[in-house]
């Protein structure tokens, strides 16, 4: 069953991607999923474990559903100074 979520990126995240946000048809059943989705379709080149991700304006963990209508947003590091 295919789902439609709303993606943002941020920072480098943007940079590789070429875009803000974008929405997606997907079949992944969990946030790591969608995230390896676009990480393939992107090149996102970030390990997961070096991200945060947030679902519907709340921090989330990898293993959460996807749900038709989701926003997600994958958050790199970001270095300040």
């Amino acid at each position: 069953m295919s789902i439609t979520v709303e993606l943002q990126y941020f920072a480098s995240l943007r940079d590789r991607t070429g875009v803000e946000h974008e929405r997606l048809s997907t079949s992944a059943d969990t946030l790591e999923a969608l995230y390896r989705e676009c990480d393939a379709r992107h090149g996102l080149g970030w390990p997961i474990a070096k991200l945060r991700v947030a679902a519907n304006g709340e921090f989330a963990r990898w293993d959460d559903p996807v749900a038709d209508g989701d926003r997600v947003a994958f958050i790199p590091p970001v270095s300040g100074g």
